[in-house]
Formats: C-alpha cells, structure tokens, sequence
C-alpha cells in the first residue's frame, strides 16, 4: 500500500508541474492586460513601464522561475487590476461557492443512488425505462441550459424563486437544482451499471441458490460491492463540480470563485487565472489521490499494479 501510494504521490506532483507550466504559458500567450485596462491607449513609455512593474519584460523562463519561487514561499501575487492579494480575492468568494456546491452534492447523493439502485432491481419495468429516459436527459443537458430554463420558468414566468444573487435561502434553490440535477442523472446511471454487473456475479448466484431472500441480497451483496467503483464516479463528480459551478455563478450572478475565474479571464488578469487554474487542477489532484487511497482501504484486490 505504501509503494502504490508513494507512486501515486509522485504522479500527482509532476502533474502539478505539468499544469503550471501550462496555465503560465497559456495566460501569457493570450495576450498582454493592458488593452483591456487602457482602451483608450497607452504611449510606449506607459507600456514599457507596466510591463517593467510586472516582469513582463524578462524573458518567459525568468518570469516563471520568480512565479514559481514566489508561490512556493506562499506568495500568490496580486491582482493586476485592483492590486488585491489573489488567495484573498478566492477566500472571501469561496464560502458561496461551497454552500451552494455543498448542497447540491447532498441532494445528488441522496437522490442518484437510491435511483440507480431502484433501476437496477427493477430492470425491464415501465419506471426503470422513465427513470434512466429521465436520467439521459439531465445528464446530457448542459449545466448553463438548465439554469436559464429554470431562470425562465421559475423567475420570469412564474415569478416563484428569485434568479439572481444568495441573498436569502430562497435564492440557493434554483443554482443548487442546476447543479444537482446532472449530478443526479450521472450518479443514478453508473449506480444502475455498477448494480447491474454485481448481480451477475456468481457469488450472487451463490446467494441466490441457497434461498436467501431478494432484500437481503441486494442489501449484503449487490448493493454494498456496487458502492466499490461509485468511489470513482462520486470524486470524478467532486471535480466536475468546480466546472459547473463556473458556468452556473455566471448565469446567476453568485458571488463564488467561478465569476472571479471568469472576471479574470476577460480581462486577462494573470496572476487571478493563474491562480484560479492551479488551484482547480490541485483540488483534482488531491480528489484522485484520495480516491485512490479509499480503494485501497476498500477494495483489498487493489495494490501496487493499480
């Protein structure tokens, strides 16, 4: 366990590596900020100056040596536009991302796995077939679609639910349904797979020739080594979460993480992106690796040649 890990360990950092490489050149390559900080134009003395404050006249690989020597010491750098501390500008952003993204992974667990689970146990029924149709559906929905069809229907329409802004708890229902609603489709789809291929297994057969009853099957055999591979699938969504979260604080206008990622890459605010983008792909990162540790403590079959 501990070489499979440690091999973990190491893949993990030089990914990391990989991504920072990656988001510095990417954001770099864009283009320079100043055009959007000074429409109306700069004189070349002004552009020379900035790019000076900035280091942005060193070449590449000294610019990202300094970046990288500065994060290590835990300096993140500031904001181009308004000279704010970035880890500060995603920590007092960060509680409505949470909140909303906590919810809505509470109500797609509670929701998508007793819906798999129901599915599979009652495969060929007439609410199987409308479950699963169901569940194509919302997985195959963008998350910005569903939010400006509940917009639509729920806020201009019907005037039932505010559409913008966390104000009040009224405003977390439509943003959290946005979310939850893929979430729930994706679970309840790989739940009934996973489900499906457990009750194949001989063992199962096993059970159910010495006359054990069908619940206490699918309670002690089916349903608890079908959770084994919904580890993956829960991170995995974890992760995609993060994704979602950008598109449906846009569309809600949220104060989250998402609209300073997206604020940052209007207006090619460096060191906001840079930060955003690594701090997304470690939190990648850091899910696969606690997956990879839960499998273990799991699933006793997965070691060193996982």
């Amino acid at each position: 366990m501990l070489r499979f890990m440690s091999w973990r360990f190491l893949r993990a950092q030089v990914t990391m590596l990989f991504v920072l490489v990656v988001a510095f050149l990417t954001v770099r390559l864009s283009g320079e900020p100043f055009d959007t900080m000074f429409p109306e134009g700069l004189t070349q003395e002004t552009a020379q100056a900035l790019r000076h404050r900035w280091n942005l006249d060193l070449p590449i690989w000294e610019q990202f040596t300094l970046y990288l020597g500065k994060m290590l010491t835990g300096d993140f750098g500031r904001s181009l536009f308004t000279h704010e501390p970035v880890w500060q500008m995603y920590a007092e952003r960060m509680p409505a991302t949470l909140a909303v993204g906590s919810l809505a992974l509470i109500i797609a667990i509670s929701l998508g796995i007793p819906i798999g689970a129901l599915s599979a146990l009652r495969r060929g029924a007439v609410t199987e077939r409308m479950l699963m149709g169901v569940a194509f559906l919302g997985y195959a929905v963008p998350h910005f679609v569903f939010g400006i069809g509940l917009i639509l229907l729920f806020g201009y329409y019907l005037r039932l639910l505010p559409a913008s802004g966390l104000s009040s708890p009224q405003h977390y229902i439509l943003p959290v349904l946005t979310l939850a609603i893929p979430m729930v489709a994706g679970i309840a789809r790989f739940m009934r797979a996973a489900m499906l291929d457990t009750i194949g297994q001989p063992y199962v057969m096993t059970a159910a020739s010495k006359g054990l009853g069908n619940g206490r099957i699918a309670r002690r055999h089916v349903l608890r080594n079908a959770m084994v591979p919904l580890v993956t699938v829960l991170g995995l969504e974890i992760a995609g979460l993060i994704n979602g979260s950008v598109f449906v604080e846009a569309v809600f206008s949220l104060p989250g993480v998402g609209r300073v990622l997206v604020s940052s890459v209007e207006n090619r605010d460096f060191t906001v992106l840079q930060f955003g983008v690594v701090a997304y792909a470690g939190l990648v990162v850091l899910i696969n690796l606690v997956i990879d540790l839960l499998y273990t403590l799991i699933d006793p079959r997965v070691r060193v040649g996982g």
